[in-house]
């Protein structure tokens, strides 16, 4: 089964970062937020990837041209131009990198990568977020529930900390927890292929008219995840994610 990757946006609100290259690729522990991404998935069992780029797609796809190189120690013979590659490390991904549009939205995204998923079931999430969902918990569900498409429900991180507070008492202090009030989209789907019926073209944004006629259909199933999850929106959230990878405690890298 395929996972496909939306990672064609601007990341106007990272600008900082994302002058030069496009926001999946901003990197936390010295490697893109795409590739943590890629290898949540493939810790799951799912090694196959469509990366729908737009916004300096060329960044994208030169990455993954010398990812092997790169991750690997090399032998050149200057004398004959032959290049030998020793292998330190493998990685047993099969990417596909599709340039799907500088100003496609993400539903157009999806449209235009139809020939490459074929009619089959896919996977589908946003290139800018990190998550501890259990993504084989979350396929399982989806299947069981006989519906055209899953999305996971997440309870944001709290941007500012929280006071519990008694008179003029403050009787405890949380920074920055997750908050305990209601549930958005966390990405995280599970799309049958009838999902590119339901998208017009480019202009058509995946969040309006096909969820929202998956949902008025009865046809949009939520799976719950009360664990880990955080955007990366901001510098701050940028800086928030090092924090949790330099401390050895990543829960995104955790095996579901």
């Amino acid at each position: 089964m395929k996972a496909v990757i939306l990672a064609g946006g601007l990341g106007t609100r990272l600008a900082e970062e994302t002058a030069v290259r496009p926001k999946p690729m901003v990197e936390i522990g010295g490697r893109p937020i795409l590739w943590h991404l890629l290898n949540r998935y493939a810790s799951a069992g799912f090694n196959e990837f469509v990366i729908a780029c737009g916004y300096r797609q060329e960044v994208i796809k030169e990455y993954f041209r010398s990812l092997y190189a790169t991750s690997n120690d090399l032998t050149i013979d200057f004398s004959t131009g032959d290049i030998a590659i020793r292998e330190r490390e493998r990685v047993h991904w099969k990417v596909h990198v599709v340039d799907t549009g500088q100003n496609t939205l993400t539903g157009g995204r999806i449209k235009r990568l139809r020939e490459i998923i074929g009619n089959e079931r896919f996977m589908c999430t946003y290139g800018d977020g990190l998550s501890s969902v259990d993504l084989r918990a979350l396929l399982a569900f989806h299947e069981k529930s006989g519906r055209q498409a899953t999305v996971t429900a997440v309870r944001p991180p709290a941007r500012f900390g929280v006071l519990d507070i008694e008179g003029d008492r403050v009787k405890s202090f949380l920074e920055k927890p997750q908050t305990s009030e209601g549930w958005i989209n966390g990405g995280f789907f599970v799309f049958e292929p009838s999902l590119f019926d339901r998208i017009a073209g480019d202009e058509t944004a995946l969040e309006q008219e096909p969820l929202a006629s998956l949902a008025a259909d009865g046809e949009l199933s939520v799976f719950k995840h009360d664990g880990f999850w955080h955007p990366m929106d901001t510098l701050r959230d940028k800086h928030q994610l090092e924090d949790l990878w330099a401390s050895g405690n990543a829960p995104w890298l955790a095996t579901p």
